[in-house]
């Protein structure tokens, strides 16, 4: 079966060669999308709306039209975040198909998303370029606990393996983020909110540019008294607060039309109240989180021999601290600790495309970077002191990547990729990847598809640490997905279906016979997505999604934990009278298994599925006035995402917003 899926994606991406070639010098065979329209519509009396495609960059680091990307990739706009009036990045991302996402309490807990069923360690997200996992962490994973809304621009979801473009970490899938470039003439905003449980959102921002600079910035702090970590049904009364404060700028020059630099960091400053466990007695009133992340990146852009060559290169840091403190109080006499870690990513990349004709694109890149950490851990307890102490470890890895894309026609889109990664560890590994979209005009019709391999290098933990081994071997993967997108009315309706499939080999796992890290496990994830959007009027749209995802452990034959079988959402969003909007979302998460660690062994548990609806609702009171609310968990339901945890039930909002 491997074979022949290989097979066909293989003949995908031969055949549009022959084609490009022959036809080289002949015209595109389109018409143009004025007389189009009215070629199809002449008669009918109604005038079809032209279609504008969306311009992704993450699929392929390049802007490409998403027509022409073979990939499964979800766009999320700067106004849809607004719509929603989202404060998270974490809220953003519940309804994207087939990413699933798990905190552990409310604001500031540890929060993770699995894409198409995969480790949370599996998705690599980014920021600009900037790779925001961090080395500090036992997976080297992130965590979405305290990463805000303010200024972003849009975030790209790209869904199976990209290890092929971005190595290691992206074996699953890669989150992008990208924030606001400054345009035109200054202007800003600034905003308050407040609501349950305490809480208040101050945000302000600015921005704007001419043709030589371009700036943003945004500044925005959240104060909230919180809920229970541990979960309130099972006794827990202390309410656990949240601090955040995000700092966020990205400036621009274009002293010349072939270049231009950029300079984007992210400061983020926050303090969390924690609890030591989910379930009953996991209150503390007073264990306490403090973290700091730093993102920072330049980047230059040069263009040569009239656009035929551009050159980008970047460097980029990132740097993670966690403090973590646990006095002891009335219910812990003798219970004290005391932990911190600290990670570091340098990298350097320089990315090379030619434009070698209208019909091929071919990318070549370089990228070295060197990662670091270390942590330290004290504790006191009725069986004495401990310690333990994670000395500064680091690691490099040299990255090589080739991409070529390939138009045909105008109808026929391959992309083929190829990468080595060198690390300073375990030595080298290659990875690839495919991927095609075809175009069928006629019935407005697209098929698409792709194929690709992945890798996950060890963590410095999984290597270095007292229970690390430095034998350990990446864990594999491969995934492959095929689908179909169909216009229907004029563009007033869009459908789409993907069938994706996921194998993970050599997969790193805790052996307690042992104490050690060790490659043994193995699973597989499989399923489908589908979507339908509708735009029944210029001031009404709709979306639908639905993901079925099976997953096992190829060893125990058991499901994946916390990875829902069934997920659906339902978004609307409806503007009125030209100053207000409202938009309804619905969420269904159904059942999934977790381990409840209240005892030894941990006994598997399932979670119900529950359904979640908020709502939100803004009025331009003036050009420059706008009042806002909103209402998360609109009917109360009760919830786990992690068993012992508990979930805010609803809660109510209100704001103002200035512009300027």
């Amino acid at each position: 079966m491997k074979t022949k899926i290989i097979t066909v994606f293989v003949v995908l991406a031969v055949l549009p060669f022959v084609p490009a070639v022959a036809h080289a010098d002949e015209p595109e065979l389109t018409v143009p999308p004025e007389t189009q329209a009215q070629s199809e519509n002449k008669g009918t009396g109604t005038q079809r709306k032209e279609h504008i495609d969306e311009i992704v960059v993450t699929a392929t680091r390049l802007k490409t039209s998403e027509r022409e990307v073979g990939s499964s990739v979800t766009v999320i706009t700067a106004d849809q975040i607004r719509q929603q009036q989202k404060i998270t990045v974490l809220d953003v991302l519940k309804d994207v198909p087939a990413l699933d996402v798990v905190q552990s309490g409310g604001p500031g807990t540890q929060a993770s998303v699995f894409i198409r069923g995969a480790k949370s360690e599996h998705t690599l997200v980014l920021m600009d370029g900037v790779e925001m996992n961090d080395p500090s962490s036992a997976g080297r994973s992130f965590d979405f606990a305290d990463l805000m809304v303010g200024n972003i621009e849009r975030i790209e979801i790209v869904r199976g393996p990209q290890s092929t473009l971005y190595g290691s970490d992206a074996m699953g899938g890669v989150i992008n983020i990208i924030t606001k470039k400054g345009t035109g003439k200054p202007s800003g905003f600034v905003s308050a909110e407040g609501g349950s449980f305490k809480t208040f959102t101050e945000r302000a921002g600015i921005s704007g540019g001419t043709g030589l600079i371009n700036y943003s910035f945004g500044i925005s702090r959240l104060d909230t008294d919180g809920i229970s970590a541990a979960d309130e049904k099972d006794g827990n009364r202390e309410k656990d607060g949240y601090e955040n404060t995000t700092f966020s700028t990205r400036l621009g020059i274009t002293p010349a039309k072939n270049f231009d630099a950029d300079l984007i960091l992210r400061y983020i400053n926050t303090e969390a109240d924690i609890d030591n466990s989910g379930g009953a007695g996991g209150d503390d009133p007073n264990n306490t989180a403090d973290t700091k992340q730093l993102f920072l990146r330049t980047q230059a852009r040069l263009s040569l021999f009239d656009d035929l060559w551009e050159q980008k290169l970047g460097f980029s840091l990132s740097d993670h601290s966690r403090d973590y403190r646990n006095d002891i109080d009335a219910d812990h006499p003798s219970d004290l600790d005391r932990s911190s870690y600290d990670g570091q990513i340098l990298k350097f990349d320089w990315q090379h495309n030619l434009y070698l004709h209208e019909s091929n694109t071919l990318t070549l890149g370089i990228e070295t970077e060197k990662e670091k950490a270390k942590s330290s851990y004290y504790s006191e307890s009725a069986y004495g002191p401990y310690t333990s102490t994670f000395a500064e470890e680091n690691a490099r890895t040299s990255g090589y990547y080739l991409q070529d894309q390939i138009k045909t026609w105008n109808d026929w889109f391959t992309t083929l990729g190829i990468r080595l990664d060198d690390h300073s560890d375990f030595g080298t590994k290659t990875t690839y990847r495919l991927a095609s979209s075809y175009l069928i005009r006629q019935t407005s019709t697209r098929l698409k598809g792709s194929y690709g391999t992945g890798f996950k290098a060890p963590s410095l933990y999984q290597l270095f640490s007292l229970y690390g081994d430095q034998d350990l071997e990446p864990e594999k993967g491969t995934g492959w997905d095929a689908g179909v997108e169909q216009i229907f009315y004029h563009e007033l309706i869009t459908l789409g279906i993907t069938y994706f499939k996921n194998d993970f080999d050599d997969l790193i796992d805790f052996d307690s016979g042992t104490s050690k890290y060790v490659n043994v496990a193995k699973a597989e994830t499989k399923g489908v997505e589908t979507y339908l959007s509708a735009r029944p009027s210029d001031d009404l749209t709709l979306r639908v999604s639905y993901t079925y995802t099976d997953t096992k452990d190829k060893d125990t034959g058991e499901k994946l934990l916390r990875r829902p079988k069934n997920k659906a959402s339902f978004d609307a969003n409806y503007r009125f009278l030209g100053k207000g909007n409202t938009n309804l979302e619905v969420l269904y998460v159904g059942k999934r298994d977790d381990y409840d660690y209240s005892s030894w062994p941990a006994a598997r548990v399932t979670l119900g599925g529950y359904t979640l609806v908020n709502l939100a609702a803004s009025y331009d009171v003036t050009r420059n006035i706008q009042v806002t609310g909103r209402v998360n968990n609109l009917f109360d339901k009760y919830y786990q995402e992690v068993f012992g945890y508990g979930t805010p039930g609803i809660s109510g909002y209100a704001g103002i917003k200035c512009s300027f």
